[in-house]
């Protein structure tokens, strides 16, 4: 194809991205790099038979004129992603020279609000992504060798957590783990603990939280795989166990490099969802025991009266940079093995 087709070819889904992407993300990191005026205060005194008195008020003329020439806010550099909600470079100092050993650290870094949500974000996208890997694998693996009568109803049995709306469906979880539901119950009685709850445990919360995405996003790898089997080549396989290969070794040898694109890519569609976990811990009302990043945004946001833009764009900006560094690796592997097949 030629240079000037191909353009013109791509020039839609380009002008796609620069439109509804880039200028967006150009947006947010210039908004991040300002804050809100402070309200001009006036300071008058009052005089009277028993002394002077001084009031202090609010001048809205002069504070909405400030806000009328300087729209985006005062200029504050990138002091939004040092501050104590961020990155906190300063508290992060004096808790790493005050340190009694790691895991002193790691508790005060627990207390700085980003990295206890930069903590479980990274936890959940570790825990659930190579589950939900190894699984949508294994039950595409299965579901695949039922018989043909059967093969029906198990893919849209194994479709149907995707197919219920997020919210609805940890909404249903939540109520099921409550102490009068099935699942808390049962765990009650296992304990024989009365007073155990889920929603009163962080490590509980945690683990129902992440079991909650394994649940949601599997049937997404499990398609993906799915289709994937259908384009092994037949004579491979025969040809695999005419060698003397088992089931394992031909799944092993076989069945997975022919995969492999399709595990980069179910890669990196996982990485980039669960890195923005926010629908379970909104649903759950988990805040208290979890916060991610992307909540960490929605809470900003929301901010009664005063939503904070600035500390929004900053962590909006350094979440689509952990997105890029976690990607980082997977995509230059892909390189890789692209050009290696090209030579």
């Amino acid at each position: 194809m030629k240079h000037r087709t191909f353009l013109w070819f791509i020039l839609p889904t380009l002008s796609a991205m620069i439109l509804f992407i880039a200028l967006p993300i150009v947006s947010v990191f210039i908004q991040s790099l300002f804050v809100q005026h402070e309200q001009v205060l006036v300071v008058s005194e009052s005089c009277g038979p028993f002394g002077c008195s001084s009031t202090t008020s609010i001048d809205a003329e002069a504070t909405a004129q400030l806000r009328a020439e300087q729209p985006l806010g005062k200029f504050n550099g990138f002091g939004t992603y040092t501050n104590r909600a961020h990155l906190a470079f300063a508290e992060v100092g004096d808790a790493w020279r005050n340190r009694d050993g790691l895991g002193d650290f790691l508790d005060e870094l627990m207390d700085l609000p980003f990295y206890k949500a930069l903590i479980f974000t990274l936890t959940y996208t570790f825990v659930v992504t190579p589950i939900v890997l190894i699984l949508g694998l294994a039950i595409a693996v299965g579901v695949n060798t039922l018989p043909r009568v059967t093969k029906g109803p198990a893919i849209f049995v194994s479709l149907l957590p995707f197919l219920v709306t997020p919210l609805v469906g940890s909404l249903i979880l939540f109520w099921m783990v409550d102490g009068d539901g099935i699942i808390g119950a049962t765990l009650q009685i296992l304990f024989n603990d009365p007073s155990l709850s889920v929603k009163a445990s962080t490590p509980l919360m945690w683990t129902m939280l992440m079991v909650y995405g394994v649940w949601h996003t599997l049937p997404f790898s499990f398609i993906v795989f799915y289709a994937g089997l259908q384009t092994v080549p037949q004579d491979t396989l025969e040809a695999a166990r005419v060698d003397g290969a088992n089931k394992w070794e031909t799944m092993l040898h076989v069945v997975v490099p022919h995969l492999m694109p399709l595990v980069t890519f179910v890669t990196l569609m996982l990485l980039m969802d669960n890195f923005r976990v926010l629908e379970p811990i909104v649903s759950f009302s988990a805040q208290g025991h979890a916060q991610s990043l992307s909540y960490y945004i929605f809470n900003d946001l929301r901010e009664a009266g005063n939503p904070l833009y600035s500390s929004a764009g900053a962590t909006s900006m350094m979440t689509i940079l952990g997105v890029v560094i976690l990607l980082t690796p997977v995509l230059i592997r892909t390189w890789r093995d692209f050009n290696q097949r090209a030579h």
